[in-house]
């Protein structure tokens, strides 16, 4: 069933294909890296704001769970739903669900991460008045505020 947490939709290209003539692995990844990045611009943290302040998001691990194969100009719905957020340090966890034209879960993908201070290249909190935007972020239904 899809949700409303929809941030990207879009067809598959021919240059995302492996050999085997279905999406490649890595092109699943990069759809999720540009739904999250859609997420935040949409409840306030575009990469501009990300630049202004220094800061960056960083994961620390990506697991992929393949259900369908999804084939050339299929048209993908990719939704985000934040899974975990650590209010002390600021470490998250997100589940993207990659979903076929037919409505068809075609992918399960967890990532874990926190945010990147990039002048010191260390971990570090966001700042105060990023919590409530972080607090808009669509959580699962399973969420869990550690």
């Amino acid at each position: 069933m899809i949700s409303k947490n929809i941030f990207y939709k879009g067809q598959v290209l021919w240059a995302q294909l492996d050999p085997n003539r279905h999406l490649r692995h890595s092109a699943y990844a990069d759809f999720c890296a540009q739904a999250r990045s859609n997420m935040l611009k949409e409840v306030g943290l575009s990469l501009e704001e990300f630049a202004k302040r220094g800061i960056g998001p960083i994961l620390f691990r990506e697991e992929l769970i393949y259900h369908r194969e999804i084939g050339l100009d299929e048209t993908i719905s990719v939704i985000v739903e934040l899974t975990k957020l650590n209010l002390l340090n600021f470490r998250f966890s997100f589940r993207h669900e990659i979903y076929k034209e037919n409505g068809v879960k075609a992918a399960t993908i967890n990532v874990d991460g926190a945010w990147l201070n990039l002048a010191e290249r260390k971990l570090t909190t966001i700042p105060q008045d990023w919590v409530s935007i972080v607090e808009q972020i669509p959580k699962s239904e399973d969420f869990q505020n550690q």
